[in-house]
C-alpha cells in the first residue's frame, strides 16, 4: 500500500526529534539507528518520485543512494552524507557502537539533509531531476512558443505565476535547528578540552582507588664493604600512586603500581620524563616527575 507524502514527512520529522531526544539521554547507539531509519524514509520517498523500484524493505540502501545520484535526483554532497549516515547506522546495528561523536555526527548530517529534502522535494510535492541551464531554457522557450503572447496588465501578474506554498519548516523550527547545531559544537569543544586534561594526569592513580595489582616492595641489598668508600647512590621514593610500565610510554604495558613513599631501586634516568628502576627482578620504567629524593 502506497504511503502518502504527508505521512512520510511526519515520520521524517518524528525521526529527527527522537534522534535528538536519544542523544540528550546519552543513548548514542539508538540515536544512530534512528538516524538511519529516518534516512530510509527519505530514500524511499525519493525512489517513489524517481520511479525507482524498491522490491522490499531489505533493499540495499547503498545501491538506492547511488542510483538516485546517477539519475541526478540528489547532489554529490547529499550522496556522500547519505552514505555516511547509513554507515554509522550499520556500525551501531552490527557492531553495537555507542560512540557519542559518531551519534552527533549522524544527527548533524541528518538535520542538514532533512532541511534540503524539505526545501527541494517535500515543499514542491513532486521532485524533478536536476536539469542543466540549457535544458531549462529550451523547456521555457517551448512553453512560451505554445502560449499566445500577451503583456501583463500590471505588476501583480508576476506574483500570480507561482502559487503560494506552505513552508514545511516554520521560523521556530529553523531557530530550533540552529540552537541544536550550536549545542553540538559546544559539546565537541568540551569533549576536546577534557581529553586534553585527561592526558596530563593519566600517569597517576587516584588516591581513592586501590591498586589493581599488589606487588611486594623490592628488597634493598646492602652495598658491599668494598664500596663503602665510594659516594652512596641517590635514594628515591614515590610521592603518589605510580604506575610501573614495561616501556617508557603511557601506552606501555603496566607491570604494577607502587604506593606513595615507596623506596625504589633507582637505576638511572632514561630521558626528561622517564626513569629506569629495578622492579621484581627486571628493568622497568616510571614517570620521573613522581620520584623525590629520600
Amino acid at each position: 500500500m502506497a504511503v502518502s507524502q504527508s505521512n512520510r514527512w511526519d515520520k521524517i520529522r518524528l525521526g529527527v526529534q527522537e534522534a535528538e531526544s536519544l542523544i540528550n539521554q546519552k543513548k548514542y547507539n539508538l540515536a544512530m539507528v534512528r538516524c538511519r531509519q529516518t534516512l530510509e524514509y527519505m530514500i524511499r520517498d525519493l525512489c517513489d518520485k524517481a520511479l525507482i523500484t524498491t522490491q522490499n524493505s531489505n533493499q540495499d540502501m547503498s545501491s538506492l543512494i547511488d542510483e538516485l545520484y546517477t539519475n541526478r535526483w540528489i547532489t554529490k554532497t547529499t550522496c556522500e552524507h547519505y552514505h555516511k549516515i547509513r554507515m554509522l547506522g550499520n556500525k551501531a546495528v552490527h557492531d553495537g557502537s555507542d560512540n557519542a561523536y559518531d551519534a552527533n555526527q549522524a544527527y548533524h548530517l541528518l538535520t542538514q539533509e532533512v532541511y534540503t529534502f524539505s526545501k527541494d522535494f517535500n515543499r514542491k510535492g513532486q521532485a524533478q531531476p536536476q536539469q542543466s541551464a540549457r535544458g531549462r531554457q529550451s523547456q521555457q522557450a517551448q512553453q512560451r512558443a505554445s502560449q499566445p503572447r500577451r503583456r501583463p496588465a500590471s505588476g501583480q501578474a508576476r506574483s500570480r505565476r507561482r502559487p503560494s506554498q506552505g513552508m514545511p519548516f516554520t521560523t521556530t523550527d529553523l531557530m530550533r535547528l540552529l540552537l541544536i547545531v550550536i549545542a553540538v559544537i559546544l559539546i565537541f569543544a568540551v569533549v576536546h578540552f577534557f581529553r586534553g586534561r585527561k592526558a596530563d594526569v593519566e600517569e597517576t592513580v587516584p588516591s581513592t582507588e586501590a591498586p589493581t595489582i599488589e606487588e611486594s616492595l623490592p628488597e634493598t641489598t646492602p652495598a658491599p664493604e668494598t664500596m663503602a668508600e665510594t659516594t652512596p647512590a641517590a635514594v628515591f621514593k614515590t610521592n603518589d600512586h605510580l604506575n610501573v610500565r614495561a616501556e617508557p610510554s603511557t601506552e606501555g604495558r603496566r607491570l604494577g603500581v607502587l604506593d606513595p613513599d615507596t623506596i625504589v631501586d633507582y637505576v638511572g634516568e632514561y630521558d626528561d620524563e622517564w626513569a629506569i628502576i629495578n622492579y621484581d627482578g627486571q628493568e622497568a620504567y616510571v614517570a620521573s616527575r613522581y620520584l623525590v629524593h629520600d
